[in-house]
């Protein structure tokens, strides 16, 4: 399947589609030393306000980089594959500690994953402002 790009603002339906479905997704920030690191996460694509959002603890070593990276954010992206479909959300990231953020975080997340995350005082969400999209052809 050829890959393509879309604009994340305002996907191809069977590109956003295919974001809707329940799927563990990868999340890739980067080290001090510049190395990838690679995790296991939820997202969920809010394509209207350009965003995707990852909940997390603030004391894991993802939210860690994101934070190191500075004011500027971090780029990172967000991958999910299922057998020969992949997509790919790339842009800057932000930690986000703001109440109703993290509230809005867990209502997506929530609805797409069919459930809802347990009490976490320690919750932050991580917000990708995004600037690519792109994967296989959808079908």
């Amino acid at each position: 399947m050829a890959t393509h790009s879309t604009d994340p603002g305002a996907p191809d339906p069977r590109y956003l589609s295919f974001w809707r479905e329940r799927h563990l997704c990868t999340l890739t920030t980067l080290r001090p030393d510049g190395s990838p690191h690679v995790v296991p996460v939820g997202v969920t694509y809010d394509p209207g306000a350009r965003l995707a959002r990852v909940i997390a603890s603030r004391s894991s070593r993802k939210v860690r980089h994101v934070l190191a990276a500075g004011p500027e954010g971090a780029r990172v992206a967000v991958c999910q594959v299922d057998g020969p479909r992949w997509a790919t959300l790339e842009g800057r990231a932000f930690v986000r500690d703001d109440p109703e953020r993290v509230a809005e975080a867990v209502r997506r997340y929530a609805e797409r994953y069919g459930r809802t995350p347990g009490p976490n005082p320690a919750r932050v969400v991580v917000e990708i402002e995004l600037t690519r999209a792109m994967g296989s052809r959808i079908r």
